[in-house]
């Protein structure tokens, strides 16, 4: 039954949040935000909302080495899982993928967020610093974006993820009520699921968050990746990691360690931490040298996640 209610949690978490970006992302285009604004923050904040709330959760229970886990497992799962089983079912150039500039701003958050949990437990004044690197990042966005604009004057005609122009009033509210119904309602069935399923077979929350919380969460980059992959759009595939990782460092930690303390336990600082920063780098030579993931990188980096998984594990 607790795997039961976890897998529950989950899926109600996953539509949740997709009906909270599609009911957001319409209030606010028809309220006359600009639909460049609705797209660096209320789209990026709606889609990690999951993962939000089930690290605020986990914090609030007690479990906080959920919460932790399920970010540093998330960003590991991102580059080996996410990236690395899509190129078996389709190989992904980077000839035309040029994602420099956010992928050393991935390596900076991720240098910062390691940095700080050394001096943990991450408390306020540490949430603070993310967060102040999570502005300077949508700073950076909306200025490249406004310049983006002005050089193609189609940019204008961009769709937003979930926007229907012609989306009733009643629908909107429907799809802002689901979303934040279910987004709590998920969140404490998948965080209760996993407190028990870590007391049943007796392992640490930590290794929870780390696996079945984490690969969870994952999975809606997942889909992203897959779909990209078979269009052979490798930079919406990359750019789709790299942003997912630096929002979970720098947004979810930032924002929930203003909820609560999350201590750092030793296992994080020797070595799933160093795990997370070895994944991230495996991507440079894609990203600077614009290698192909081939399948037979595919291969590997899902190999190494799946010893990745049965060293936590064990």
């Amino acid at each position: 039954m607790d795997f039961a209610f976890a897998g529950l949690g989950l899926v109600i978490l996953l539509l949740a949040g997709e009906s909270l970006v599609r009911g957001a992302v319409n209030l606010s285009l028809r309220l006359g935000v600009p639909a460049l604004i609705v797209s660096l923050t209320i789209v990026a904040f709606g889609t990690s909302a999951p993962e939000l709330l089930v690290s605020i959760r986990a914090i609030r229970e007690g479990v906080p080495g959920i919460a932790l886990g399920n970010v540093v497992g998330s960003n590991t799962a991102n580059v080996l899982m996410v990236l690395g089983f899509p190129a078996i079912i389709a190989a992904m150039h980077m000839t035309n993928c040029d994602t420099r500039k956010s992928y050393k701003m991935m390596l900076a958050a991720t240098a910062l967020f390691i940095a700080l949990c050394f001096f943990g437990p991450l408390t306020w004044w540490h949430g603070l610093i993310l967060l102040a690197g999570l502005a300077v990042m949508l700073g950076d966005q909306l200025r490249e974006a406004l310049t983006h604009r002005r050089a193609n004057a189609n940019a204008d005609k961009e769709e937003v993820e979930g926007a229907d122009p012609s989306m009733a009033g009643w629908k909107i509210g429907m799809f802002l009520a689901l979303g934040l119904v279910g987004l709590p309602l998920g969140a404490d069935l998948l965080v209760d699921g996993a407190t028990s399923i870590a007391r049943t077979f007796e392992v640490s929350e930590t290794v929870i968050g780390l696996t079945l919380v984490a690969i969870g969460t994952s999975l809606p980059e997942l889909a992203t990746t897959v779909v990209a992959a078979f269009k052979k759009q490798a930079d919406v595939a990359m750019g789709n990691v790299i942003g997912s990782n630096m929002f979970n460092l720098l947004a979810i930690i930032g924002i929930s360690s203003l909820i609560g303390p999350i201590p750092v336990a030793d296992q994080f600082l020797n070595f799933d931490l160093w795990v997370m920063l070895a994944a991230s780098l495996v991507l440079a030579p894609f990203v600077f040298l614009r290698w192909t993931m081939t399948r037979a990188w595919g291969l590997g980096l899902t190999a190494i996640y799946g010893l990745y998984l049965f060293v936590v594990v064990s």
